[in-house]
């Protein structure tokens, strides 16, 4: 069961957490009236403590909630989230609901500036990437007073329900296959860590699990900013020029890793017998390569559709948070497997 809120949050509880009375409390967050600056502070520090939105909905409308459910996601600039989007859309159509999204940038204030904005408009329902979030942010999910579905990573605490794979058992798993290959020189290039929390719990499934074999990452690389081939091309290159004697190079994503191998092919250099690959997410991208990239798929499609049906289970009256953690499966391709098959 839930911990959440019984009941969305009204004007009377900011007004009681912050010692005013209601109608000052609507001057202060509809910006209209003559307030103090303290009281305007002490209004907004309480609101956002609480994780009270106004309602932008006028009137008669006022208590209901309009058929969308707001999506938020880190990114666009990449081939994940448009299928967990579609994933999303394929269910919801068979509906009155649409999904409408917002785009965080991975980035912790603007994630809390665009939830605080769809909330707004009262929304049938919320799916948010991710299970790291600021305090903020978590409050207002946990006082929306509608279903809350946390998609991608099941390595944490959800505030309601949650759908996704468990990424730090991604990358045990990757780890043990690398090493079943053979391979015990190894390179890792990914995004910056500190904002991309589900890669950061793949880089340590995969540190851990190499670690117990005495094995350590020899070289590591990280950038920011959308994945792309080019970057991929260019990391690579930047990494076995200082490192010539990797076996093994595993990349955050598939979009640098389909760059590295691209680099490494045109070197002429032997894949898999001399370096092996692999990266991650399954994209239909790799389709088009050469030779197939060793990869794991994320469960993107099924986790946006899984979310869909969560929503709809929720507003038909389900009152059971669902926990879906998904097994992704790896794909050797022509980049992993030497001479023994996993």
């Amino acid at each position: 069961m839930t911990d959440r809120a019984p009941r969305p949050l009204t004007l009377r509880d900011v007004s009681a957490a912050s010692g005013v009375s209601e109608m000052t409390v609507s001057r202060v967050l509809r910006n209209r009236g003559d307030v103090s600056e303290a009281t305007r502070a002490k209004v907004l520090e309480a609101a956002k403590t609480l994780g009270y939105v106004p309602n932008q909905i006028a009137g008669s409308l006022a208590s209901q909630h309009v058929n969308l459910v707001a999506v938020i996601i880190p990114s666009l600039g990449n081939m994940v989230f448009p299928e967990v989007l579609t994933g999303i859309n394929q269910v919801l159509e068979e509906t009155p609901l649409q999904p409408v999204f917002g785009v965080t940038d991975y980035m912790r204030d603007k994630e809390e500036r665009v939830l605080y904005e769809m909330l707004s408009w009262r929304p049938s329902g919320i799916i948010i990437a991710g299970l790291e979030h600021s305090d903020a942010t978590r409050a207002m999910l946990k006082n929306s007073g509608i279903p809350v579905v946390e998609i991608m990573d099941t390595d944490g605490n959800p505030v309601d329900n949650m759908v996704g794979i468990s990424h730090r058992l991604a990358g045990q798993d990757m780890a043990r296959a690398i090493l079943k290959q053979g391979y015990s020189r190894i390179g890792f290039m990914g995004t910056s860590m500190p904002r991309d929390h589900r890669a950061r719990k793949r880089f340590e499934g995969l540190t851990e699990v190499l670690g117990k074999a005495g094995i350590e990452i020899e070289s590591r690389d990280f950038y920011s900013g959308g994945s792309a081939l080019a970057k991929g091309r260019e990391m690579t290159k930047a990494m076995l020029d200082e490192n010539p004697d990797l076996d093994f190079l595993y990349y955050s994503n598939d979009m640098i890793g389909a760059g590295g191998l691209l680099y490494l092919l045109e070197q002429g250099i032997d894949i898999p017998g001399q370096i092996g690959l692999a990266g991650f997410n399954g994209v239909d991208l790799l389709d088009g390569l050469p030779r197939r990239l060793a990869t794991m798929d994320a469960c993107r499609l099924d986790i946006g559709r899984a979310a869909a049906n969560i929503i709809i289970d929720r507003l038909a009256g389900s009152t059971e948070a669902q926990h879906i953690t998904l097994k992704p499966k790896i794909a050797y391709g022509d980049t992993l497997r030497r001479n023994r098959r996993p």
